[in-house]
């Protein structure tokens, strides 16, 4: 398991390094392909030695090798992020079929959440595809799954509607739509994974009021980044906390 664990963590640092070009690039509208990469300051493109996932940016002390201006940690953040998302969900989740969705559901969590946060939106040109990706993969690796898989995506978009309709201040379509494809990876596991969103938006809220008073409610704070973060908590611990909810209390 040591093995499958380290390589999937190494995979993940790769993912992370291509979830930072969609997190660029893809709200701008820009090629996810060309140009390659390049420092965002003098534009010179980035030697592949350069472009090692977290190592580079290190050995660098955070600067272009070129022009020396500061290169954001929020680089080799995005991918330790999925390195460390990818190993943890093979350490929880094993090394099986389930990986084609579990592990694309976490680099697309990884990806909204990142853009949120810089753009308040969660595009279209993701959930699509993770939502087709997801049903068909469902139907290839968990095809005794599926009805409920679409179940639990159908009812987690309801669910994050009417609270969008009773409170359109608090959240937007696309959190609504990230709910529904939350429910075709996670199923049953999306209660607990919405759960968790709410209240971790509910904690990040208060200490808001509390730090800065009312002013705190006018600023706002963009609901992906919890949502992606219930998922990954669905994604590692889901099925867990809904058999001991089951266990304790029915």
């Amino acid at each position: 398991m040591g093995v499958e664990v380290g390589l999937a963590g190494l995979f993940g640092l790769l993912i992370g390094s291509f979830l930072n070009v969609v997190i660029h690039r893809l709200p701008r509208g820009e090629s996810l392909v060309r140009p390659g990469s390049r420092c965002p300051f003098c534009e010179r493109e980035i030697a592949p030695y350069d472009n090692l996932p977290v190592v580079s940016w290190v050995l660098l002390r955070g600067r272009c090798r070129h022009c020396g201006e500061t290169i954001s940690a929020r680089y080799p953040a995005v991918e330790a992020l999925t390195g460390g998302a990818f190993a943890a969900v093979v350490l929880a989740r094993g090394a099986g079929d389930d990986l084609w969705m579990q592990l694309p559901f976490a680099a697309v969590l990884i990806a909204v959440a990142f853009i949120d946060l810089d753009h308040r939106i969660i595009p279209n040109r993701i959930l699509a595809p993770a939502a087709i990706y997801g049903v068909a993969a469902a139907a290839l690796v968990r095809t005794g799954d599926l009805p409920e898989l679409l179940i639990a995506g159908a009812a987690a978009f309801l669910a994050l509607l009417l609270t969008a309709l009773a409170y359109p201040a608090g959240m937007g379509m696309g959190d609504v739509k990230l709910a529904g494809v939350m429910g075709l990876y996670l199923g049953i596991a999306v209660i607990p994974a919405l759960l968790a969103a709410f209240l971790a938006g509910t904690l990040v809220g208060l200490a808001m009021i509390a730090r800065e008073g009312a002013g705190a409610r006018k600023e706002g704070v963009p609901f992906g980044p919890f949502l992606a973060l219930g998922g990954l908590i669905g994604l590692l611990a889901g099925p867990e906390l809904v058999d001991w909810y089951a266990d304790t209390f029915l």
